[in-house]
């Protein structure tokens, strides 16, 4: 499948990760598997680029410095986005500051003045969505209909868009 560059396209990722707060980001361990966990989005402008906040010693920013190769997962309870790209530790106090949160507190004690602070940028390259407008009600009505009709299943929109 040849992936969508149109502005529709990326306005259409940008919408449907507007409104998911947590993210599975996805790195690649130094045995070369993918490890993923949830981290927290911390900009809700999509231009492509995701912010989340980690310790410098964390695993995950282990991984990021050894291997920038990343991927981002978000999902609600009609939509997934998957991301893949690059990310990077990034030590710049005045965006944690402008990024900072109640919610980021809970997790980083320390405050944004912490040094073990640091934040990750995620610049994505590509993006897949599924998003099943009407939420779960439609879901099981196309269901139905597929079962009944013996016609294939149509669970909404789905695109494979060229971020990069």
């Amino acid at each position: 499948m040849t992936a969508n560059t149109s502005p529709d396209a990326v306005a259409k990722i940008a919408e449907l990760t507007r409104g998911i707060s947590i993210a599975m980001l996805t790195t690649v361990d130094p045995a070369g598997h993918l490890t993923a966990r949830p981290m927290a989005q911390q900009e809700t402008e999509f231009d492509g680029d995701l912010w989340f906040f980690v310790e410098k010693d964390s695993r995950t920013a282990q991984n990021i410095a050894a291997s920038p190769t990343t991927g981002v997962s978000l999902s609600s309870a009609s939509t997934w986005v998957s991301l893949s790209g690059t990310a990077e530790l990034v030590d710049d106090r005045a965006k944690a500051r402008d990024l900072w949160n109640s919610m980021v507190e809970a997790w980083m004690p320390g405050g944004v003045d912490d040094p073990d602070l640091t934040l990750v940028h995620f610049t994505a390259e590509a993006g897949e969505y599924w998003d099943t407008p009407g939420g779960l009600v439609a879901s099981a009505i196309s269901f139905a209909k597929a079962k009944v009709t013996g016609e294939r299943y149509d669970g909404g929109d789905s695109d494979v868009v060229d971020l990069s």
